[in-house]
């Protein structure tokens, strides 16, 4: 979408309500997704100790982990529509709430299926975060200032992991993995009250939902069938496929395959969700240098996000090349950080395509098709432990890397946002 139909992109600052509410909002956002992360991770970052306390298998374990994503993306759909039209403040205050009740149950106590009702309600409940976080933040920004915020959005998912990871880590080493869980629904709670006293829905949202934004009503199908959404949504989905390894088994791997104490593989599992970072900031520079400069976003967001994918897949399939464990860790942090880090490539070059009055289930159905990645690569990854033991992570590296360099070549040759929206005016 552009900043022009709604509100003028000569405004100095953010949309309506101020500079100083509009990133207030950001930054509360900001931490609502690393505590949303830190849950994601929490799993497996305790998964030998889960294992061992329930005697699972790989499979099972993966299963487990899967289910988490049963009705995350049902979920996603439903409110990323439903953010069109009620308010994204209630929204994200509710979905917090969910996350602490969510945990209580497996901090309790129970076996394996206590674990797989929790994480499936957790699940759902975290199914809408990204796509309605994305909607509230960008929505207080003109079009050609929301690279930086969209970014700063998904580096709480890196922030989320890089505080949680040796944090959790230590509690669960000494505490057992229950009391991380309690831990996590407190941070809930304590985010869900600091929004309800300062978060806030931008002026624009509100005209949008009241039917004031004036501009062509598009049916979402137009918007689905573009080359750019399909194109954007692939390759996310391959981007996921590596977030949904980093979260759930990659601690494992550390420890198992490259032979890491449990406390040193809390730490140098930062590693990826740090370089993702540098390239999130790396891209949302990049991408508003080039459009300062006259570049259309077929380049500045759609090449530019096909790079990061290609470098990304370029350290995964190099891996087993490398026979040292240093080399074989900064191949897996570049592989994994470059190619995890699409979700604001994605998210504002679907702003920019579909109007204000659509964006919200627009950026809901990307995510919900996007996190089956999510239910599929935990499942895949215990199967192949199970059946080829520490080469089975080795293995779900490569598979990773071939699924990227596909999101890679997909994302360069249909991503054309301008094009794409000239076509839906007509």
């Amino acid at each position: 979408m552009t900043a022009a139909p709604t509100l003028p992109d000569t405004m100095a600052g953010a949309v309506g309500g101020g500079e100083r509410r509009a990133w207030t909002v950001t930054a509360l956002l900001v931490v609502f997704m690393m505590v949303n992360f830190a849950d994601k991770s929490v799993l497996g970052l305790a998964a030998d100790e889960i294992r061992a306390d329930l005697h699972l298998s790989a499979t099972q374990f993966g299963l487990a982990n899967s289910a988490f994503f049963l009705l995350f993306s049902v979920a996603a759909i439903v409110v990323g529509i439903a953010a069109d039209r009620v308010s994204p403040k209630l929204l994200l205050l509710v979905m917090a709430v969910l996350w602490s009740v969510a945990q209580v149950p497996a901090a309790i106590g129970g076996g394996l299926a206590v674990l797989v009702g929790s994480r499936v309600f957790l699940g759902a409940a975290e199914g809408p975060a990204f796509p309605v976080a994305q909607q509230a933040t960008l929505s207080w920004f003109p079009d050609r200032r929301r690279n930086l915020p969209g970014a700063l959005i998904t580096v709480g998912i890196t922030l989320g992991v890089i505080v949680s990871a040796p944090t959790l880590t230590w509690l669960i080493q000494r505490h057992g993995w229950r009391s991380a869980l309690w831990v996590l629904a407190a941070a809930g709670a304590l985010w869900a009250l600091a929004w309800l006293a300062l978060g806030a829905d931008s002026p624009r949202s509100r005209e949008t939902r009241a039917g004031d934004t004036p501009g062509p009503h598009i049916p979402y199908r137009r918007i689905f069938a573009s080359h750019t959404w399909i194109g954007t949504t692939v390759a996310y989905f391959t981007s996921y496929w590596t977030v949904a390894l980093m979260l759930v088994w990659l601690p494992s791997y550390l420890r198992n395959a490259l032979d890491y104490s449990a406390d040193t593989a809390g730490v140098v599992i930062v590693a990826p969700w740090a370089v993702g970072a540098v390239v999130l900031f790396g891209q949302a520079w990049l991408t508003g240098r080039l459009m300062r400069r006259g570049a259309g976003s077929r380049t500045a967001r759609g090449r530019v996000g096909a790079g990061m994918l290609a470098i990304g897949a370029v350290c995964m399939l190099l891996t087993p090349l490398a026979d040292a464990r240093g080399p074989q860790t900064a191949l897996i942090a570049l592989g994994f950080g470059f190619g995890g880090a699409y979700a604001t490539v994605a998210a504002t070059t679907v702003a920019e395509l579909a109007p204000p009055s659509r964006s919200g289930g627009a950026l809901g159905l990307m995510n919900a098709l996007v996190t089956v990645a999510g239910l599929l690569a935990p499942a895949a990854v215990g199967a192949l432990v199970d059946a080829q033991g520490d080469a089975g992570y080795r293995h779900a590296v490569l598979l990773s890397g071939v699924l990227i360099a596909i999101g890679a070549v997909v994302a360069y040759v249909l991503i054309d946002p301008e094009r794409d929206r000239a076509r839906l005016a007509t």
